[in-house]
C-alpha cells in the first residue's frame, strides 16, 4: 500500500511579492515533510498556486497519476477562489481542505502588518472553503494546528478512506456461480455499481475452478500446508480435508490473480464437482487481503476487501460477518456473529485452530476444514451496502465486541459476540428499518467517520446507527434522505 501518496497544494497570490511567496513555499515544504512523518502515506508538496492555470495543471496531473490518491489544500495567504473554479470542477480525486496556519500562537510583540499580510490563513481558508461549497464538492474539512496529534489522526483516517476509493475504483470481483436462490438483499444493479463505485462484477463457472484445482501440484499443497501449520493449530486428524482446502485456495488465488480480482463470492448451492465448500481456503485468502462474500453476496465481498485495504498496514482487522443469533437475557443482550465456515482470522483473539466438522447445509461430500476461534474484544463497526433501487445506501453501526460470555464448545465455527449500539433491540429495530443486510463487514480498524468520508467521496447515501440513535429519529432521517436522493 506504500505506493500511494497525497499532494499538498497551497494557495496564495502575487499581491504580496516574491519574498512572501518564497516564505510560503519554504513553509509548505517543511509542513509536508513533517506531516509525512506522522501520516500513513507521504504528503508531497506540489505547488504554491497563484493562478487559474497552475491550479488546473496540478489537478489535471493528479487526475492522471495513479500514485496520487488525493489532494490536500491549504491557503497560507488569501487566495482568491475564482481562480480555483476550473481546477476544482475537474478534480476526480478525493479532496481534503486542511484549515490550519503555520504558527500556533499570535506573537504578541512581533505581530505587525507584515506578519498579518503573510499569515492570512484564517480568512484565506474561508475564501477557499466557500468555492468548494458553491461547487457542491464532496470534501473533508479538517481544522486545527498542523502539529497537533489530533489533526494527524484525522488526516491519517481520511487518507485511508481515500485509499479505499482508489481500491474501489479498480476493484474486480470473481463470482463462482450465482447468488443463493430467492435471496433479495444480495442482489443489486451491477451496472450502477460499476458506474458509481468502479466495481467490475462478473461470473466464472464453478467448473472452471474445478479444472484449475486439478492442475494444482502436491508440492504446491505441501508448501501451503507448511504455512497453515506455522499460523494455526491443527486440531483434526483429517489431514486430507485440510489438503483439499489448500488445493481450493491455490486454485482460487491463481484464478483471481490472473484476472486481477481482489474479491470473490460463492454459494453452497453450487459446488459442481467439488467435495467441500471452501472454508479454510476462504478464510486464509481473506487473511491475505482478499474480500469474500457468502451465498454469492458480491457487494459484501468487495466491501470486505475495501475495509481491509483501509485498515492497519493496508490489510486490517476486518472480516465477512453475519448476525446469527441473539442472547436476549435482560441486562446481557448480545448478538452472536458467525458464518458456516468463512470468518477472517484477522479478528481472532488468539491462535485459531483448524478443525473438520460436518456441514449440514449444501452438497458437501466430505466434512470441510475451517478455522475456529473467538473474536477479540474492542470497539468496532459493522457495515452493510444495500441497493435501494436507484441509489446505494451504506449503513454503519457502532458495536462493542466482547469476549463471548459462553464457551459454546459444540459450535464448530469462528464467532464474535458484540453489544450493538445504542442497545441490542433498539439497534436491531434501526438496522431493519434502514434495510441493513444480514451479511456485513465487521471491522476493528475502520471507523464510522472513515466510512462516512468514503461514502461522501463515492457520492452514495450514508446512514450511521450510534449510541444516540432512536427509531423515531432514524425514520425521520431516512424520509428526508429518500426525498433528497430522489432529487439527485
Amino acid at each position: 500500500m506504500g505506493k500511494y501518496e497525497f499532494w499538498f497544494v497551497v494557495g496564495s497570490q502575487f499581491l504580496y511579492g516574491d519574498d512572501v511567496l518564497k516564505t510560503v513555499e519554504a513553509r509548505a515544504k517543511e509542513m509536508a515533510a513533517e506531516l509525512s512523518k506522522a501520516l500513513p502515506y507521504p504528503l508531497v508538496y506540489k505547488v504554491t498556486a497563484k493562478t487559474n492555470q497552475e491550479i488546473s495543471d496540478v489537478v489535471k496531473e493528479a487526475n492522471y497519476r495513479d500514485e496520487c490518491a488525493g489532494i490536500v489544500t491549504w491557503c497560507h495567504t488569501f487566495s482568491p477562489s475564482k481562480m480555483w473554479i476550473n481546477g476544482l470542477a475537474s478534480l476526480q480525486k478525493p479532496y481534503c481542505h486542511l484549515a490550519t496556519q503555520y504558527n500556533e500562537a499570535i506573537p504578541d510583540e512581533e505581530i505587525d502588518m507584515d506578519f498579518m499580510n503573510l499569515n492570512q490563513a484564517a480568512h484565506g481558508d474561508r475564501e477557499h472553503g466557500f468555492i468548494a461549497a458553491r461547487l457542491r464538492m464532496p470534501r473533508k474539512v479538517i481544522a486545527g494546528y498542523w502539529k497537533d496529534e489530533k489533526i494527524h489522526k484525522r488526516l491519517s483516517d481520511w487518507m485511508k478512506a481515500a485509499v479505499g476509493v482508489v481500491v474501489s475504483k479498480g476493484m474486480k470481483v470473481m463470482r463462482f456461480g450465482d447468488n443463493m436462490r430467492e435471496v433479495a438483499v444480495t442482489e443489486g444493479d451491477k451496472v450502477e455499481v460499476q458506474t458509481k463505485l468502479g466495481w467490475q462484477v462478473n461470473t466464472w463457472a464453478v467448473g472452471d475452478l474445478v479444472r484449475e484445482m486439478g492442475e494444482v501440484t502436491e508440492a504446491e499443497i505441501d508448501a501451503l500446508m507448511a504455512e497453515y501449520e506455522s499460523k494455526y493449530d491443527i486440531a483434526t486428524d483429517d489431514i486430507a480435508a485440510i489438503r483439499y482446502q489448500a488445493r481450493e485456495e491455490i486454485a482460487m488465488k491463481r484464478m483471481m490473480d490472473r484476472e486481477g480480482c481482489k474479491a470473490f463470492s460463492n454459494t453452497f448451492q453450487d459446488l459442481y464437482g467439488m467435495e467441500q465448500l471452501p472454508g479454510l481456503a476462504s478464510q486464509h485468502l481473506m487473511a491475505q487481503g482478499y474480500g469474500y462474500g457468502g451465498e454469492g453476496d458480491w457487494k459484501v465481498s468487495v466491501m470486505t476487501a475495501i475495509l481491509k485495504a483501509m485498515g492497519e498496514n493496508g490489510n486490517g482487522a476486518s472480516a465477512f460477518m453475519e448476525d446469527y443469533t441473539y442472547h436476549l437475557v435482560k441486562g446481557q443482550e448480545y448478538s452472536l456473529g458467525a458464518h458456516m465456515l468463512e470468518v477472517c482470522p484477522s479478528v481472532a483473539a488468539g491462535r485459531p485452530r483448524i478443525e473438520t466438522h460436518h456441514l449440514g447445509i449444501g452438497m458437501n461430500e466430505k466434512d470441510p476444514a475451517r478455522l475456529v476461534f473467538e473474536g477479540k474484544a474492542g470497539k468496532a463497526i459493522v457495515v452493510s451496502l444495500v441497493d435501494m433501487g436507484g441509489r446505494l445506501r451504506l449503513i454503519v453501526q457502532d458495536i462493542e465486541a466482547v469476549k463471548p460470555i459462553l464457551p459454546m464448545p459444540n459450535l464448530p465455527v469462528a464467532r464474535v459476540m458484540w453489544r450493538a449500539m445504542p442497545d441490542l433491540t433498539t439497534g436491531v429495530e434501526c438496522w431493519i428499518t434502514a434495510g441493513g443486510a444480514h451479511h456485513t463487514v465487521l471491522s476493528y480498524d475502520v471507523t464510522a467517520e472513515q466510512m462516512r468520508d468514503w461514502a461522501r467521496m463515492m457520492d452514495i447515501e450514508f446512514v450511521h446507527i450510534d449510541k444516540d440513535t432512536t427509531p423515531e429519529k432514524l425514520e425521520e432521517e431516512l424520509l428526508v434522505k429518500d426525498l433528497v436522493w430522489k432529487l439527485k
